[in-house]
């Protein structure tokens, strides 16, 4: 798959598990297509909720090569403001910047050090950082590499407390990159699903 495909995939993945619902004909269309195959289809049906499913879905299609996403906008006859909203987006341009690093514009009007950017943030940090994503954690922690099923045993193993489900997610997110989880790595996430890196100023005081 293209990767602005997966981009726009990982993007929207909170959108489109809240308004797709993928086994009346989705799913089905895509098995058709061999985009799918059947155990992959078990595996999606298998989801308790038609959220997961969708999310699942969305794991599952950037691995299925170059036509998963021509056939998924396909798929989407019965959704036509979802595809709207995906073909919307492919001709938005990405975040500020020329490349998906974040050059010296990537933060705007402040600066990180070279020094901060290429390290790992601490538990405290990431507690900060917990309490200020906002709705959107979900998107970010999806663009960072984490699958549904991870956010999901997130949130049951922290029902009651939101600031604790996405503290988990950003811990296992760190320990599943190791030395690859740096601020710049998250800041790239940031920008990818529109929260402005200007979040961290106040974790990395």
């Amino acid at each position: 798959m293209d990767p602005l495909h997966k981009a726009v995939l990982r993007k929207l993945g909170v959108y489109l598990s809240g308004e797709l619902l993928v086994s009346d004909s989705i799913v089905p269309f895509l098995f058709q297509e061999e985009v799918l195959t059947g155990a992959q289809v078990e595996d999606i049906e298998s989801q308790p909720t038609n959220r997961l499913k969708t999310l699942r879905l969305l794991d599952l299609l950037p691995t299925r090569g170059p036509r998963a996403f021509p056939s998924f906008l396909r798929a989407l006859e019965d959704f036509s403001w979802v595809r709207d909203r995906l073909l919307l987006e492919l001709q938005t341009p990405p975040g500020p910047g020329p490349g998906p690093g974040p050059g010296p514009s990537s933060t705007d009007s402040w600066q990180l050090p070279a020094s901060v950017l290429q390290r790992v943030l601490s538990d405290r940090e990431l507690s900060r950082l917990a309490s200020r994503l906002g709705a959107e954690w979900e998107s970010v922690l999806m663009d960072l590499g984490l699958s549904a099923e991870a956010l999901f045993r997130c949130r049951a193993d922290h029902a009651l407390s939101a600031h604790g489900t996405v503290l988990a997610a950003l811990v296992q997110w760190r320990r599943s990159e190791g030395r690859r989880a740096t601020v710049q790595r998250l800041i790239q996430s940031l920008q990818a699903t529109d929260v402005h890196p200007s979040v961290l100023q106040d974790v990395l005081l």
